[in-house]
């Protein structure tokens, strides 16, 4: 076996660990899980990032506080960061979750909800990324973007790199990315499931 073997041995060990005798109670409740990731995701995926769905989701309010406390931890690094460490703060929380998951926990299934979770706060920061220019979006404060000059923390960032006017490519290219990546937690959900089935706890005869 060759280094590039070794590796990928290892990560497909992690990413889809051989199960023994996993116990009916646990995998039906991780079914359960699944399933309604899928009806939900569907919902966040057959959406655009121009409605109001993904805003007015559960799960904004969930990321809401991870967006906030970006902004303080990466207030040492400048203005810029600052601003940016919002967005970053959202997204780095799932990614933390998925590794921990992964290691050194060796939870696949949970690792792909992390996924799931990732790719919705990407999908939620879309519309903000969209409203650059308009900054029509209600924010913290009980003002818009276009109340206050340098409020919205994406025409700030757009503005400083010079690309507000691609504000809404950005925001359709962010919800896209996040399609993606939500369909790939589903495929990654259903293998490790599918191998969890073939892994299932031999119940004593007699017993349904």
């Amino acid at each position: 076996m060759n280094g590039s073997d070794g590796l990928f041995a290892i990560v497909k060990e992690f990413l889809l660990p051989q199960p023994r005798d996993v116990n009916h109670i646990l995998f039906a409740g991780r079914v359960l899980v699944f399933i309604g990731l899928v009806v939900w995701g569907y919902r966040f995926i057959t959406n655009t990032w121009q409605t109001t769905y993904v805003m007015e989701s559960f799960m904004h309010n969930i990321n809401l506080p991870f967006h906030e406390a970006g902004h303080i931890f990466f207030s040492p690094f400048g203005r810029f960061v600052t601003v940016l460490g919002g967005s970053l703060g959202q997204l780095l929380m799932p990614l933390i979750c998925l590794g921990a998951f992964l290691y050194p926990n060796r939870n696949a299934f949970a690792a792909s909800v992390a996924l799931w979770w990732f790719a919705e706060s990407l999908m939620d920061l879309a519309p903000y990324i969209g409203d650059a220019r308009a900054g029509e979006l209600p924010l913290l404060g009980g003002v818009t973007g276009s109340e206050v000059e340098d409020y919205h923390d994406w025409e700030y960032l757009l503005k400083t790199l010079g690309w507000l006017y691609s504000d809404h490519k950005i925001a359709s290219a962010a919800y896209m990315a996040g399609r993606w990546l939500m369909v790939l937690a589903f495929l990654w959900g259903a293998r490790v499931l599918w191998l969890q089935y073939k892994n299932l706890e031999k119940l004593p005869k007699g017993d349904s």
